[in-house]
């Protein structure tokens, strides 16, 4: 990761955020996700609308963000996730970021605010779902769903190269929710699309596995239902 010399402009800037957050208590709801499993060293149960709220009021600056993600609140790594420059992210730094990931929550958010944007999200997706580490996986595969959703000129081509790291994914039940998802967003982009996802996931039903085939059969059922391919664009 790179280091940067600190800057007492944006160090008053961090420590303001961070008083901010307090007021945001909500012991309730940092409870409740406790109790889901969804743990940090530190949560203020703030919601993310208002996170998001008060990250308006800040322009997006890379060391702020690292000061952000390094304080290791919940409600921290969020406003980082919203606040750093996605073109100054370096990908050793992405790469601690995810690796560091204590649940789902905080991959879905990095992944709203900030991985789809980054420079070869593509290439970056696919190495994460290649990963060691479960989480890493699980943001691998959303961030390729987040790109099908979002990323409306990208050519068919890299999603099609998704196919090639996939197929073994589908066999760990901890990720074919997620998995799900993304093979929906991807199969709804176009109709060549939709037919090529189709294809893989016939040749997915051949793999031994009771709770991939049930998982494939419901995203076949979805890909190839009239209120989606009636709409689908060519």
């Amino acid at each position: 990761m790179d280091f940067l010399l600190d800057n007492p402009d944006i160090e008053k800037i961090y420590q303001e955020i961070v008083k901010m957050i307090i007021p945001l208590k909500n012991g309730i709801v940092a409870d409740s996700m406790t109790a889901r499993g969804i743990k940090y060293k530190v949560n203020f149960g703030a919601s993310t609308l208002s996170l998001h709220d008060l990250s308006k009021r800040y322009e997006k600056n890379h060391l702020l963000a690292l000061k952000l993600w390094n304080k290791g609140w919940r409600e921290t790594m969020i406003l980082a996730a919203m606040l750093e420059q996605p073109h100054l992210a370096s990908p050793d730094q992405l790469d601690y970021w995810v690796k560091s990931f204590e649940n789902i929550e905080i991959s879905e958010q990095m992944t709203l605010h900030l991985l789809v944007h980054i420079d070869n999200a593509y290439d970056k997706a696919k190495n994460w779902a290649l990963g060691k580490k479960q989480i890493v996986k699980y943001t691998g595969i959303l961030l390729m769903g987040r790109l099908a959703l979002v990323d409306k000129k990208a050519d068919n081509e890299l999603f099609e190269s998704f196919f090639e790291v996939l197929p073994p994914l589908s066999k760990d039940a901890s990720l074919q929710f997620v998995l799900k998802r993304t093979l929906i967003q991807v199969g709804k982009r176009n109709r060549s699309l939709n037919e090529i996802t189709l294809m893989h996931l016939k040749h997915l039903l051949t793999i031994d596995n009771e709770a991939t085939q049930e998982m494939v059969n419901e995203v076949i059922e979805e890909l190839t239902s009239p209120y989606i391919q009636d709409y689908l664009p060519d």
